[in-house]
This record gives structure tokens, sequence and C-alpha cells, in this order.
């Protein structure tokens, strides 16, 4: 042990000094699932923090298929080009099977990662709800203690469970496309009440007047939801990623949207909202994995299990059997 505890070290000392390499190993060892690398990643985490800077959080949601990987593809090479540092954490549905990623977004952004000024990493949620992965904190932190300027996540996106994403970051797009229902169906007031900016997709060929109609009808609904005191009507536009029109307007109504919090201390009120969720999240899996560690609890559990499954008792009262 001492000798690994000298290799995180050694790492995190990498991932202060900006080394990539160090930095995709150091986010392999965080997101492991082996018990024996848990104390490792967490003194990781910890000789990472102190250096750490913040970054410019933006998430990014939408339905699968409206075009977040080709946005962040193009938004990130506006941010790059302006002279930043942009690392990206594109969360992926997880395979049932292997339990690794399925979709890959790295490949449909190859012009943003042949940028050295970008850093891309992928990582499955494997099934945890909140549009992010387990460890997407730990990764944002790591990434900040690397000295990027930005970072951007990419959700899941798979519906309305989207919201601890968006209390992660300190700006949260929700992108749509016209015409598919988006705006006023899967996107509905859930999902709505957390966007910091709406913005139409695809609004290109023949879809450019759809995409107009769809940002008349998301203004008129966001209207009547109720917003932070301070904090303006949420900002809709329409953008064409794949054609990259529109693409400095959403970065420049991000940046102006943090502006505006950071001036009405909403901004840090978020990310102290964000430490403690982290806080909460982390008691509330070292409670339950404690709790089932106990002795007789996996044998009391396996019984109970198969009772409910069986139809033989309540899932309540099966809980409180177990509790009891």
């Amino acid at each position: 042990m001492p000798e690994a505890r000298r290799d995180v070290d050694r790492l995190a000392a990498g991932v202060l000094a900006g080394d990539r390499l160090e930095l995709a190993r150091a986010i392999t060892l965080v997101e492991s699932e082996l018990p024996e690398h848990r104390e490792l990643a967490e003194r990781l985490v910890e000789a990472a923090l102190p250096g750490a800077r913040p970054s410019l959080r933006v998430g990014v949601s939408g339905p699968p298929g409206v075009g977040k990987s080709t946005l962040i593809d193009a938004l990130g090479r506006h941010v790059v080009d302006g002279g930043r540092s942009l690392a990206v954490l594109a969360v992926d549905p997880s395979s049932h099977v292997t339990g690794g990623s399925v979709l890959g977004d790295k490949t449909r952004m190859s012009r943003l990662a042949a940028s050295s000024r970008s850093f891309i990493r992928p990582s499955p949620s494997r099934g945890v709800l909140g549009g992010i992965a387990r460890r997407t904190r730990e990764v944002i932190a790591l990434c900040e203690a690397a000295g990027f300027d930005a970072v951007f996540v990419e959700t899941v996106g798979v519906g309305q469970s989207e919201h601890e994403a968006a209390g992660l970051v300190d700006s949260f797009i929700v992108l749509v496309a016209p015409g598919s229902g988006d705006e006023l169906q899967g996107m509905k007031r859930g999902i709505l009440e957390v966007a910091d900016v709406v913005a139409v997709n695809k609004a290109d060929g023949i879809d450019r007047e759809r995409a107009e109609q769809a940002a008349v009808g998301l203004s008129n609904a966001l209207g009547l939801f109720s917003r932070t005191a301070g904090a303006g009507a949420t900002p809709v536009l329409i953008l064409s990623a794949l054609e990259e029109r529109g693409v400095s307007e959403l970065w420049s109504a991000v940046e102006t949207f943090v502006a505006g919090a950071k001036s009405r201390g909403a901004y840090a009120e978020r990310r102290s909202r964000d430490r403690l969720a982290w806080f909460r999240g982390e008691l509330e899996r070292a409670l339950r994995e404690r709790f089932l560690a106990a002795p007789g609890v996996g044998e009391k559990l396996g019984e109970l299990e198969g009772l409910v499954a069986a139809g033989g008792v309540a899932p309540s009262r099966a809980v409180r059997e177990l509790l009891g």
C-alpha cells in the first residue's frame, strides 16, 4: 500500500502539471469499481483539490438524436479557438452486458478532438440516474486541477431525470429539435425548469421555419414558470450545429447567464449546493454498503428478495423486516 500511495502522489502531481496522459490515468482510477481502488481514488482527489481552480462548467442535455455531440464539437471549437482550454466529459448509456459506454461520443467530435487545447473523455453511466456517471463530480475536480478553463458535461439525455446534472454545472443547456414534439412533450416542465439556456437545434434547410415556431412555443411555455429571484427569462435560441450557425450566440448566452449568476450570488450558492449533494450521495452509498456488509444481512436480503419476487410479501413489509 505505501508504494501505491506514492504512485497516487505522483499521479496527482502529473494532473496538477496538466499532463493529459496522467489525467486520463487518474480518471480511470477514480471511475474504477474495484473496492481496493476506492481509498486510492479518494487520496488522489484530496491531493488534487487544493490546486484546482474553478472552470466554467457547462452541461448539455437533450434527447438522443438531437445533436448534442455535433453541438459540442462546434461549440467546443469556438471555445478553444478563442484561446481557452476545454475538457469534455461525455456520459454515455452503458451496455447491460459489459457495463461500458455504448455510443462513444469521442468519434463524433473528431474536429474538436484534434485540437491540442481539448481533452475528451467518454464515461459509461452504469445505470446511474440524473444524466451523469457515478464519479462525474470527481472527474470534474480532476479536470479543474489540470487547469482547464472550461468543462463541458454531455448528459445521457434520456428524459426528465437530468436534474442532478443541472446542479453540478454553472450553466445548463437543454437542446431540442424542431417538429419532434420535444418542445412540448418530451421536454416538459421538469427539465425546462432547470434549463438555463434552451436551444432549438437543426434549424437548417426546410426545418428552419419549424425551428422558429418551436422557439416561440418554448418561449411562451417558459414564461409560465417562476424563476429564481433576480434571474431573467430563460433565453431560447435557434441554431444549426451542423452548419455552425448560432453557435457563437449560444456561447454568449452561456457567458451572460454565468456573469449574471455571479453578480446575484447564485453562482456561489449553486456550487455550495453541489458540494452538499456530493457529500450526501457519498454518505448514502457508504451507509448502504456498510449495512449490506453487516453479519446476516446478505442472507436475510436474499431470502426476502425471493419472497418479494414470488409475491409472498409486500416490498414495504420486506424492507421493515430487513431493517427490523
